[in-house]
């Protein structure tokens, strides 16, 4: 998998993990980053894509949580933020 971390990555790196760019398309377009038929990003996608993935991933484990996300910490390896010991 390429290491599209960074920000303005948010399409390329969902492309690179499910292997293919148009199913990364419709993936977005469920969620709501982009509009659906096209490449081009929602006000919430253009959020998203400032963010690195790791910032990504731990205001997802925040959300999912109801944690603050300073209690967090990324592990490029899995992709995954988990809590700080």
């Amino acid at each position: 998998m390429d290491d599209y971390t960074g920000r303005g990555q948010l399409i390329n790196r969902l492309a690179s993990q499910v292997g293919d760019r148009k199913k990364a398309l419709d993936i977005l377009a469920k969620r709501g980053h982009v509009v659906p038929g096209t490449s081009k990003l929602t006000p919430t996608g253009i959020i998203r894509n400032n963010m690195t993935a790791e910032e990504r991933a731990i205001q997802r484990a925040a959300k999912g949580s109801g944690k603050f996300t300073g209690m967090y910490q990324y592990d490029p390896k899995t992709n995954r933020a988990t809590l700080k010991k």
